[in-house]
């Protein structure tokens, strides 16, 4: 990971008392603009952010894994489903289907996904900060805002957008 990523990142876990306190004043006052707010800083995050330079999510998160996941990425590695739970996949403590193990057997040394093409829908619309009602979102995000730094960056516009010291 770059290593200003690794700073952002820090800057966030340093944070996260404030985080947490700016996401608690939010849900109280429930700003009719906050989704479109998160989705334009999100946005903006993304073009300073260069995925391939960190993978932190596919480095450290272990994202939950439905049946049509299984299907559609077994039929892209040209085996059975059965086999792709079998090799890749494990039970976590919520009975949820996630990677055995983490960096993600996918990840290869470049960052690169090897399943990119049919990766996980998981996977496909993480960190989830440009989805509708984000309030409700807000514990994931806060736990995402200290693995990937464009969340920490979305949360730092947000909370000086909303006024809050960061």
């Amino acid at each position: 990971m770059e290593v200003e990523y690794q700073l952002i990142l820090d800057e966030a876990q340093k944070r996260e008392d404030a985080i947490f306190h700016f996401f608690q004043k939010m849900k109280a006052r429930e700003p009719r603009d906050f989704d479109q707010q998160m989705t334009r800083f999100h946005h903006e995050a993304f073009e300073t952010i260069d995925c391939l330079k960190c993978a932190n999510c596919c480095k450290t998160l272990g994202p939950s894994i439905s049946q049509k996941d299984i299907e559609t990425a077994a039929k892209a590695l040209k085996i059975k489903p059965a086999v792709f739970m079998e090799t890749y996949l494990r039970k976590d403590e919520d009975n949820d289907l996630v990677f055995k193990e983490m960096p993600c057997a996918f990840l290869g040394a470049d960052n690169h996904c090897s399943i990119y093409d049919v990766r996980p829908k998981a996977c496909r619309e993480y960190p989830h900060t440009d989805k509708p009602k984000m309030l409700s979102r807000r514990y994931i995000t806060m736990n995402n805002a200290t693995v990937c730094p464009a969340v920490a960056t979305i949360l730092k516009s947000m909370m000086v957008h909303y006024k809050f010291s960061w």
